[in-house]
C-alpha cells in the first residue's frame, strides 16, 4: 500500500524485552504475594514461580535507563494460572502476583516520564481453561451461552482427561483457541486491544498470530489500534518469511526471526549448538550460512523483503524467551555476542535486547532460557554490558545508524563490512569473525580516496587508498565502527 506508515518512534527505539516473572521482584511489594516461590536464583521450572513484579521493573529503571534502552516489550501481564501467562484467563486484569492494575499504572507512569515506551503481549489465538467463557462452558454444557465462542466437538469437555474435544493450540487441552470467526469474539478482542491502549500502552506484539485464519481479522485489529492511536506499535510473531502480514494493512513489523537466523548461523559457525537451535532452523533454512558472504547477502536480503516502512519497524532480536541463549546456541564466547550485537545496533530496524543478555545470562531451551535476572553484580560480564550501553549510545547519537542508506561493501569467508550513510554522514561496519587477525582491503564503495576513518569501538584508523580501505587489522573476533571525518 502506497500509504503505509509505521510509527516513527519505533525507527529510532532500543527495545528491552522482560519476561516479568523473572525480571526483578519488588523489594517493597505493593501487595502481599502468594508463599509459594521458587528460590529467585535456582534454576527456572516449566511451572514454578520466582515471584518477579511490575513493581520490580519500575524500581530498576535506573539500570534500564543506565543501559540507554527506550523501550520495553513484555511477555504477558494479564491474569493467568502459568508463570509465563500465555494462559489467558482474564484481559482486562494485570496479574495480581505482578501487583495488579495499580502496578502496571505506576510502572507507564514513570516509564512514560522517563520517555520509555511500553508494548504488551497481546494473546488472541487462545485463551486458557480458566478464561471465564470457557469456564461456563466446562460448568455448563450445551447449555452455557458461550459454547460458539469456541470450537466444540462434543460434551462434556475433555479439558483435563483424555483426548481435548474441543480445538486447542497444538492439542494442549489447557489453550482453547478462539471462534474467531463469532462477532463477539471479535468485538471482545478488539475492545481488550482498544482498552490498554486507552491506558496509555504503546503498542501490540502478538502472539503466534498466523494461527488467525479469519479472513479480515487482523485488518480490523490494525484500524482498531490505530484510531485508539496512530502511533501505536503492532508486531506480530512470525517465525518465517512475513511478507502476506507487512503489506500496510495489517502489522508493522514482525519479531524478525530471520535476521535471527542468520546471526545464529554465521556467528556460531561450524560449532553451533544445533540441539539448542532445534525447530526453528526449519522455519528459515536458506538463512542458515555460516560464510561472511552468505551473511552479507542475507542482510540485504532482508532489506528488500518487505516494504520499507516495514524494515524500519522491525523488532530485531537475537534471541528471546522461546529460543535458546545466544550465548549457548554459539558456544559462550561473549566475542560472538560483541559481534552479532554490533550488527545488530548498526542494522535498520529496532534492536531488541533479551533481559540479561547485556550481562552474559546463558541458557538453553525452555524453560532455561527464562533464568531469573542475576541482580548480584559479581555475577555480571562488566565488560560485555558496558559494550551493550557504547553501541546503544552511538546508535542514538547518530541517525545514520538508524535510518540510513544500507550498501554492502565486501565479505570473504569470516568477514563483513557495510557502510551507512544518511545527509553526508558515513558508517563503516567491519566485521572479522575468525581466530586470526583481519586487514581490512575491502573496496571503500562511495568513500574518496584520502577519507581518514576513526574507529569509535577503539583507537585505531582507517584511510581509503585507490579505492579501498587500508591501514586497520582487526584482531579475532572483533568488529569496528568506523566514522568518516
Amino acid at each position: 500500500m502506497s500509504t503505509f506508515t509505521t510509527p516513527e518512534w519505533v525507527h529510532h527505539a532500543v527495545f528491552y524485552q522482560i519476561f516479568p516473572d523473572r525480571f526483578a521482584s519488588a523489594r517493597y511489594p505493593q501487595i502481599p504475594k502468594p508463599a509459594n516461590l521458587e528460590a529467585w536464583d535456582t534454576p527456572p521450572t516449566s511451572h514454578g514461580f520466582k515471584g518477579g513484579d511490575l513493581i520490580g521493573v519500575l524500581e530498576k529503571l535506573d539500570y534500564l535507563q543506565d543501559l540507554g534502552i527506550n523501550a520495553i516489550y513484555f511477555t504477558p501481564v494479564f491474569q493467568s494460572a502459568s508463570n509465563h501467562r500465555y494462559h489467558t484467563h482474564d484481559y482486562l486484569k494485570v496479574d495480581p502476583i505482578l501487583g495488579g492494575d495499580a502496578a502496571l499504572r505506576r510502572l507507564l507512569d514513570e516509564a512514560h516520564r522517563r520517555g520509555i515506551r511500553i508494548v504488551l503481549d497481546g494473546v488472541f489465538n487462545h485463551a486458557s481453561r480458566g478464561f471465564f467463557q470457557f469456564n461456563h462452558i466446562l460448568e455448563c454444557g450445551a447449555s452455557s451461552p458461550y459454547v460458539d465462542w469456541f470450537r466444540v466437538h462434543g460434551y462434556p469437555l475433555h479439558a483435563y482427561e483424555g483426548k481435548p474435544n474441543y480445538e486447542c493450540w497444538w492439542n494442549l487441552p489447557a489453550l482453547p483457541t478462539f471462534n474467531h470467526a463469532n462477532p463477539q469474539v471479535k468485538k471482545y478482542i478488539y475492545e481488550v486491544a482498544r482498552y490498554w491502549l486507552d491506558q496509555g500502552i504503546d503498542g501490540w506484539r502478538l502472539d503466534v498470530p498466523f494461527e488467525v485464519q479469519e479472513e479480515g481479522f487482523w485488518q480490523g485489529f490494525r484500524e482498531v489500534v490505530k484510531t485508539a492511536n496512530p502511533q501505536a506499535y503492532i508486531t506480530g510473531e512470525i517465525p518465517w518469511d512475513a511478507t502476506p502480514w507487512l503489506q500496510g494493512d495489517q502489522f508493522d513489523g514482525v519479531m524478525n526471526y530471520l535476521f535471527t537466523y542468520a546471526n545464529w548461523s554465521f556467528f556460531g559457525g561450524r560449532n553451533i549448538h544445533r540441539e539448542l537451535v532445534g525447530h526453528w532452523e526449519g522455519h528459515g533454512p536458506q538463512y542458515f550460512s555460516t560464510s561472511g558472504t552468505g551473511f552479507l547477502a542475507n542482510l540485504e536480503k532482508l532489506l528488500h523483503l518487505y516494504p520499507m516502512p516495514a524494515v524500519l519497524a522491525q523488532l530485531n532480536l537475537l534471541d528471546s524467551h522461546d529460543t535458546a541463549r545466544f550465548l549457548s546456541i554459539t558456544g559462550g564466547d561473549p566475542r560472538l555476542l560483541k559481534l552479532a550485537t554490533l550488527v545488530q545496533f548498526t542494522y535498520p530496524g529496532a534492536p531488541s535486547i533479551y533481559y540479561g543478555d547485556e550481562v552474559g545470562v546463558e541458557g538453553g531451551q525452555d524453560p532455561d532460557c527464562r533464568r531469573s535476572f542475576p541482580w548480584d553484580e559479581s555475577r555480571w560480564d562488566h565488560k560485555l554490558r558496558s559494550y551493550f550501553q557504547l553501541l546503544i549510545r552511538l546508535r542514538l547519537a547518530h541517525p545514520a545508524l538508524r535510518t540510513g542508506e544500507f550498501i554492502p561493501l565486501g565479505s570473504s569467508e569470516d568477514a563483513v563490512a557495510y557502510l551507512r550513510r544518511l545527509d553526508g554522514a558515513c558508517f563503516v561496519i567491519v566485521i572479522n569473525n575468525s581466530d586470526a587477525p583481519f586487514h581490512i582491503t575491502f573496496p571503500a564503495g562511495p568513500l574518496a580516496d584520502g577519507t581518514v576513518l576513526q574507529d569509535l569501538l577503539g583507537k585505531g584508523t582507517a584511510r581509503v587508498e585507490n579505492g579501498n580501505f587500508a591501514g586497520l587489522a582487526l584482531p579475532p573476533r572483533t568488529g569496528a565502527l568506523l566514522q568518516a571525518g
